[in-house]
């Protein structure tokens, strides 16, 4: 880059380009959302046929090309902002040495080099001439060290005054040289397949778009604010309310995964992070799983075995699977539960059901992710659910339903409050019920983030009055509910407990909730509650172990008039009516189970 260019360059014409870029990028964000929560949820929930059917589809699309348009004008947006950044370091560097020069009476020159006039050193009688120099960029301690002797040894005291100025131009147009190519490829990657379909590798590109970004923008990046490290929903929150717009649109385009995964921002905000990691997430994960061979149709042989044939697989198959079979199964089960979570998006508006909520979302490991139904941060009634052994990402779809299912009954419960009901889905569930779930580490490892997740809720929430907040735990879920109580402020009004194991204390009393307020359910047929009896997270406590359906722990015991471990939440039945009502604050209204008669046996 010449120097001319340099001195002409304005920061302000790009970031003004940025503002420009980031409005269209709200803009789309603002007709994304109008499709899928308002005329989405208008079809769903006034039309039908093949024609809803059929608008749905396009809109669906439509609303993809949105939501892609604003992922990409977001990295426009920074990338120019960042440009900006780097170029205005290098153009301040050129403006301090042309500022320098000028005071110590020597003249920069359109081609960079410096002219000095002329001077003598003290004691010297000659007055030596001026002339011009040329600075090289980059100087290191040998070539350094040889200007210094030659200026000493010049007799004119302004040639080395002079050598440095022109040093110091260099090194600024070598910089800005350096940012232009930097960032001039990464500018010209953030264009889009010229059709109207937003494809898997579209989304697999943006992935890549944003570490590109990301990597030219480390400077810009670095000179932002930087979330406080371990800081509690309140500073989460503080940090995000104290960054300017523009600041905010960095994070959000480069770092969507640390700010989705921030307890205490606001929903909205999170939702929009989480809602990009998932797409690109999805993108990524399903192009490699298109790049793995197809298993065998072959699988199964007979062979025989002595007398008896026996079933085996074959020889194609084992060698297929143990090559691919693992990460084929994993990527599945990640793709299976990135769908059922899109789905839930594509539901809203169906009888009412409010907008979902991506608070949280990781396909690492097991999964992760956090749904809400309606947004909590202006509910004045929050429920918080957590599954229990063998939840992970690939079947957080019926964890999902569950919620919604409650939150039908508590939206339609007497009063105009309104509800959401959360899936959270935020720590590593035990996934085998005979060698994993015996353990306690599971709750007690995952229950820190529970508690940050509730004080996150209160952060965020922007209502006129405190929500009223509960706690609903199935299975081992029940459990960790009840190690998050016991480790620190559960921060919940009521707890609902459903096909408990045992939560680690003895007493209902010490759940953290007001008394009265801990609420229990056991099915029919439901074998956990026994085999917490056994010493799964129960409480040895004055003789048998104690878990939440026995008397003397002092819980609700709720009418429950559904069978087995898994049907708590099915529609039409007073067990799931009872935990509506409980959302919804209408305890008093909830059926219980009448007290066990002890002297029956005297009868």
């Amino acid at each position: 880059m010449d120097l001319a260019t340099l001195k002409a360059f304005k920061p302000s014409e790009y970031e003004e380009s940025a503002d420009g870029y980031r409005a269209t990028g709200d803009m789309a964000s603002a007709a994304k959302d109008s499709i899928d929560n308002q005329i989405c949820a208008g079809v769903r929930n006034q039309l039908e046929g093949q024609a809803a059917k059929a608008a749905l589809r396009e809109l669906h699309e439509l609303s993809k090309n949105f939501h892609y348009a604003q992922t990409e004008c977001g990295l426009v947006s920074t990338a120019l902002n960042g440009f900006a950044f780097d170029m205005a370091v290098a153009k301040q560097k050129l403006d301090a040495a042309i500022e320098d020069a000028r005071a110590n009476h020597c003249t920069v020159n359109p081609d960079g080099s410096v002219t000095y006039p002329a001077g003598k050193k003290p004691g010297d009688e000659k007055i030596a001439d001026g002339g011009s120099v040329t600075g090289s960029a980059g100087g290191g301690p040998t070539s350094d060290a040889l200007e210094r002797q030659a200026a000493n040894i010049h007799p004119n005291p302004n040639y080395g005054r002079a050598m440095g100025y022109a040093n110091r131009i260099a090194d600024a147009l070598k910089e800005a040289t350096d940012v232009d190519q930097k960032w001039a490829p990464k500018l010209r990657a953030l264009k889009a397949d010229d059709d109207l379909t937003v494809s898997k590798r579209d989304w697999a590109d943006a992935q890549s778009d944003m570490g590109g970004v990301r990597e030219a923008g480390k400077s810009y990046l670095d000179s932002l604010p930087e979330p406080p490290k371990d800081g509690s929903p309140k500073d989460n929150a503080s940090w995000w309310n104290g960054l300017t717009p523009e600041e905010q649109a960095a994070w959000l385009s480069l770092r969507p995964d640390t700010v989705g995964a921030l307890d205490g921002l606001p929903s909205t905000v999170r939702d929009e992070a989480n809602r990009v990691v998932l797409d690109e997430k999805r993108g990524e994960l399903q192009i490699e799983l298109d790049s793995i061979p197809k298993p065998p149709a072959n699988e199964w042989t007979w062979i025989t075995a002595g007398m008896y044939p026996s079933k085996v697989h074959t020889d194609e198959w084992m060698e297929w699977h143990n090559k691919y079979g693992d990460r084929y199964e994993q990527l599945n089960k990640s793709l299976k539960g990135m769908h059922s979570i899109q789905e839930r998006f594509d539901k809203t508006g169906e009888e009412g059901l409010p907008e979902a909520y991506l608070l949280g979302f990781s396909a690492e490991g097991n999964g992760r992710a956090i749904v809400a139904n309606g947004n909590p941060d202006t509910a004045d009634h929050q429920a918080v659910y957590v599954p229990g052994t063998t939840s992970n990402l690939g079947g957080i779809g019926g964890d999902i339903e569950r919620m919604v299912n409650v939150w039908r009954v508590a939206d339609a419960s007497p009063g105009d409050k309104s509800v959401s009901t959360i899936t959270w889905l935020g720590y590593d569930a035990p996934q085998n019920i005979v060698k994993d779930s015996p353990f306690s580490h599971y709750a007690n490892d995952g229950a820190p983030a529970f508690n940050r997740f509730m004080d996150g809720l209160d952060a965020s929430h922007t209502g006129d009055s405190e929500p009223h907040r509960t706690a609903i735990g199935h299975s081992y879920g029940t459990t960790l509910i009840g190690s998050a109580a016991r480790q620190g402020d559960l921060n919940a009004d009521d707890v609902i407990l459903a096909g408990s194991p045992g939560v680690q204390v003895p007493k209902a009393e010490q759940l953290d909730v007001p008394t009265g307020h801990v609420w229990n359910q056991e099915a029919d047929g439901d074998p956990v509650p026994d085999i917490g009896r056994y010493g799964h997270g129960g409480t040895d406590w004055d003789g048998p172990w104690t878990i939440p359906s026995d008397e003397r722990f002092g819980a609700n015991q709720m009418t429950t008039d559904t069978e087995g471990h898994s049907d708590y939440w099915k529609e039409n039945t007073q067990s799931l009516k009872n935990q509506g009502l409980v959302v919804a604050g209408h305890g008093d209204e909830v059926k219980l189970k009448p007290p066990p008669d002890r002297w029956a046996h005297m009868r």
